[in-house]
């Protein structure tokens, strides 16, 4: 069983099942008719193609088995919460360091922060510090900077698939 949350924004969901299906309906037939000539050329055991393609199957499969588990059970979080004045799942989140920097991020889900620069996950140093704190609340969280103190300056939630301004 994977330990880590399963929420997911409608577009980190549409992200992964393309990925799932580009992987079952395309690559997947591509690299079994490649290891099938392969094997119909004769000695396996030094045949590259054969042996590169029957390696690639085998990551495929791990990878469609990986997203298909995570895909069971996954809830996607259409809807801000009726609590806006805090940061959940799906928040936009301005902080300001000691210095007066700024940094926006969005709360998602361990699946699809690698999809924008601004994306955390929810299940990081940062993300877990900002769930559930509010407007001018300061935290401490580990950033890629080292530990610093920063204070919630704004938090917003957008309809699906739009970031606000």
């Amino acid at each position: 069983m994977d330990p880590r949350p399963k929420f997911v924004t409608p577009e980190g969901e549409r992200r992964l099942r393309d990925e799932l299906d580009q992987l079952w309906r395309v690559e997947r037939p591509a690299v079994t008719l490649a290891v099938a000539e392969a094997a119909a050329q004769g000695d396996r055991s030094e045949n590259a193609e054969y042996t590169y393609g029957k390696r690639r199957l085998r990551e495929i499969d791990r990878r469609v088995r990986f997203l298909r588990g995570r895909l069971e059970g996954m809830v996607v979080v259409r809807q801000p919460p009726s609590d806006r004045s805090r940061v959940f799942f799906g928040a936009w989140v301005t902080v300001v360091d000691p210095a007066g920097a700024r940094a926006r991020y969005r709360i998602v889900g361990p699946d699809e922060f690698d999809q924008h620069p601004g994306y955390i996950s929810m299940a990081g140093p940062l993300g877990r510090a900002l769930l559930g704190r509010r407007i001018g609340d300061t935290i401490e969280a580990a950033i890629p900077a080292g530990r610093q103190e920063l204070r919630i300056e704004a938090i917003e939630y957008a309809a699906a698939g739009t970031a606000p301004a």
